[in-house]
This record gives structure tokens, sequence and C-alpha cells, in this order.
């Protein structure tokens, strides 16, 4: 009967523990599922205004100045945007500030209006953050409960913004360390995904669908499952390509912005010098094209995320096109995610390498949309959940095949400089445990100085060792030219 008791009182415990986090995670997913609710439909409003007023782009350097001068008189800490998010759940301290949401959802609804080529996924992530730090203030939270709390804001707003629960709250556990879940807040931010998302829903806002024709008329099984052994060694290779393309897109932010940081010492006139290369992008590409989201076009002749799944034309360059657009655009400090733009370079990149290597199109593209994305975010368990809530569960071992090896070859590398290293992804990188990227990134370019420097002074050492006999037989009159870089006179 104590046996009895005891269960009992411990069912009781965990149903008491269930209804307290349901009453502080439901309301708050809801706020967060109305905030990007909010966003989606002004994102919507301000691309069509772009794109029925093209010569708008040319004021995309006065737009620039106007949200880095508010971001730097009134942002303070929330320029840090997810990376500080992420801080504040790996150590939890001052939080989110709440200023972070309106700023980000104006400064990313500017950056649209004039065309600058970013995305959606940061905006709705930093919401989230600010909401849910927001709640956590006003219950007043210890900091344990705090984490929990911030990564159900993180899975709310990911969820609502894509439409896609399920990949919302495993992303929300699995991009703060890479090789590790964080399975305490697992029910949290599932409650808080698919509340979000059903929120967004309710305010009538609905998202782009997408769909893969490959053998969308087979019969069962195969309409369910299909693996054949050489398409599969085809999107091996592929996958390799979609996590060195993410390294690419990752190092290019990076540096573009700490160059743009060295150059540039005042930060309200790094946008401004960005709209100005963003618009020289435009003349230099002779399109529109990579402006904006990029998800699609009123234009039927564009290119757009669409246009990758439903057109037999394939695009070879238009990948490396948007990765230099949106680096451009988001390392000079304007503002919104880099996930959708890393959807549009995943999804032509694969529509590319369907042409080079004879596979379905529509396929490759919806497998490079994913791929991409786990490669950049080291993410690639809700990168696979997120191919089957868009694609479906027929192509799941393509899918995953494409994200785990797009994970892998993407190295220690990641558009968030926060994420943490749980498990190394080589067992020959010897590195401090819960190092974050941004110390790996500063230990990469230290060994890469420190081997250049071996290589200049070993090839000093060998130009000097010359015979002397050898430098004496030299006529003199040709010494000081060739000293000089001249061609010594005839």
């Amino acid at each position: 009967m104590s046996a009895l008791g005891q269960r009992s009182r411990a069912l009781a415990g965990r149903a008491s523990v269930l209804l307290k986090w349901l009453g502080l995670v439901v309301p708050m997913s809801m706020a967060v599922g109305s905030a990007c609710a909010l966003f989606l439909w002004s994102l919507e409003r301000v691309s069509q205004i772009r794109f029925a007023h093209p010569w708008l782009l040319f004021f995309l350097p006065l737009g620039g100045l106007g949200v880095g001068l508010l971001y730097y008189y009134c942002g303070r800490s929330a320029e840090g945007g997810n990376n500080l998010i992420m801080d504040q759940i790996h150590q939890p301290g001052g939080g989110v500030p709440r200023r972070m949401a309106p700023l980000v959802l104006f400064g990313t609804l500017v950056t649209h209006l004039f065309g600058g080529s970013a995305g959606r996924e940061g905006t709705a992530v930093q919401m989230g953050g600010s909401i849910a730090s927001a709640f956590c203030q006003w219950f007043r939270l210890d900091a344990g409960k705090v984490r929990i709390v911030l990564m159900a804001g993180i899975a709310a707003g990911f969820g609502a913004v894509f439409g896609t629960p399920l990949a919302g709250a495993v992303f929300a556990l699995e991009v703060l360390v890479i090789g590790r879940v964080e399975y305490a807040a697992l029910l949290p931010c599932f409650v808080a995904a698919v509340a979000a998302d059903w929120t967004c829903h309710a305010w009538g806002v609905g998202h782009t669908h997408y769909a893969i024709g490959f053998l969308a008329g087979e019969a069962a099984p195969s309409s369910f499952f299909h693996l054949e052994p050489w398409l599969l060694a085809k999107v091996a290779v592929a996958a390799a390509a979609f996590g060195l393309a993410s390294v690419a897109f990752s190092e290019l932010s990076h540096g573009l912005s700490a160059l743009f940081k060295r150059l540039i010492p005042y930060g309200p006139l790094r946008p401004v010098a960005g709209g100005v290369l963003v618009i020289g992008l435009f003349f230099l590409a002779g399109t529109g094209d990579y402006l904006g989201l990029g998800v699609s076009s009123p234009d039927p002749k564009a290119v757009t995320i669409v246009s990758f799944f439903r057109s037999a034309e394939i695009h070879h360059w238009s990948w490396l096109w948007k990765i230099v657009f949106t680096a451009v655009t988001l390392s000079s400090g304007f503002k919104g995610g880099e996930v959708t733009p890393l959807f549009f370079i995943g999804a032509a990149l694969g529509n590319a390498l369907a042409g080079v290597l004879g596979a379905p199109t529509d396929l490759f593209a919806a497998l490079g949309f994913v791929a991409i994305f786990a490669g950049a975010t080291n993410t690639p368990l809700a990168c696979t959940l997120m191919g089957v809530e868009l694609f479906g569960a027929t192509h799941i071992v393509y899918i995953a095949t494409a994200c785990f090896l797009a994970y892998l070859f993407s190295g220690h590398s990641g558009i968030y400089l926060s994420q943490r290293v749980g498990i190394p992804k080589s067992s020959f990188l010897a590195l401090p445990p819960e190092i974050c990227l941004r110390d790996v990134r500063g230990m990469q370019t230290s060994a890469m100085s420190e081997l250049a420097a071996f290589f200049a002074k070993r090839n000093g050492a060998v130009s000097g060792a010359t015979p002397p006999l050898e430098r004496r037989a030299m006529p003199i009159e040709n010494t000081s030219g060739i000293l000089d870089g001249n061609r010594p006179a005839s």
C-alpha cells in the first residue's frame, strides 16, 4: 500500500510539474506565434511593395543608415541577436532585452522593403527569445528554468515561422551544443513549437508549399519509402557539396563582418556601405532575382526557391550569387535571418548538381534545401525532420543521408558563433570541452597564420641558400634590376 501511495504521489508530482510548464509555455508560445504571424503578414506586404516599385533598391543605403542608427543608439546588447540568446542559455545572466523583438522586426522589414538579401528565421528566433525572456522576468524564474523557457522561445519562433513544429522543437534542443541534444527541455520545446505554429495558423497566416514530383505517383510501398543504391551514391556526392557550400557561406559572412568592422569603425555607416555594394552586385548580376527573400516572385521567369522545384531549366551559378548577396547584406549590419537564403542556396545548388549528376531535379533541390541548412547550423536531426514535414516521408533515407553528410563535411564551422562543441566531428581534432565556434574559428585562423609564417620562413631559407659563387657570377649591372623586380636591360 505504501509503494502504491509513493507511486501515486510521484505521478501527482509529475502532473503538477507538467501543468505548471503548460501554464507558462503555452501563453508564451501563443504570444510568439502571434508575433510571427504579424511578422510574416508584414513581410509579405513589404515584399509586394518592393516588387511593385523596384526603384526602392536605390534607397537601400539610406534604409541601412536608419537601421544602423536605431541599433547604435537603442539596440545595445540586442545587437548580439541569435548569439546573445545562445549565450544567455549557456550562462544565464542579464537576460535577453525586451526591445530585441520590436527592433529586429522593424530592421528586418526595412531590409526587405529596400531589397536586402536576408531571411526570416533570425527575426522569429530573436522575437521568440525576447518574449520568452520577458515571461521569465515576470514570473521571476531561476536560472535553470530560464534556460528551458528560452529554448522553448527558440522552438516557438522557428516552428511558427516555417510551419514545421517538430523541426522547431528539435532545432532548439540541438542547436546549442554540437553533438548533444538537450533532453531536459524536450517537452516544453515540443509544446511551444506546436502551440506557436497553431497560433500562427489561427491568425490566417500560411506558408509556402513545396512538392517533389519524383515518385509522387508510385503505388505503395514505394510511395512511403524508396531506396535506389545508384541514386543514393549521387545523393552522397551532392551532400558533400552542400556541406562545403555551407562552410563557404559561413566563412564569407564572418570574414566580411570582421572586414566591415575593421574598415568602418562607426557602426551605422556599415549598412550604408553594404547597401551600396548590394546595388553594385545587382548591376553586376543583371537581375533582381537575388534580392529579398527569394521564395517566390510575381515574375514567372524569375529564379526563386519555388522555381528550382518546378522548372526543368538548370541554374548553374544562382547558388553562388545568393551566397554573395546575402553575406554582404547581413555582414554589413542589415537585419533578418540566414536560413531562408540558405534554403535558396541549397535548392539552387541541388538544381545545378542534378543536371551534372543526372538526378531528379526536384528531389535534389529539396535535398539541398535542408542539407545546406544542416551544415550551416550543425542540426542534422532537426533538418531531417524538416525535410519530412515539408516534403513527406517518401524520400526520408535520401533526406537523412544528405543532412548527415552535409553536417559532417561542414566541419567545425557554422553561422552561430556562440554554438558550442560538445562532441567534435573528428576524433583527430583535440578541442577543449565546451569550446564555442567563435574560439574554434580563432584557433583555426591562428593555426593558418602560423602555417603561412612557417612556409614563408622556409621559402626564405631556401632562397637564401643560393651558393655564394653563383651570386658572384651574376653580372653586377643586372643585380639591382632583379632585386627591384624589373627585367634587366639586354
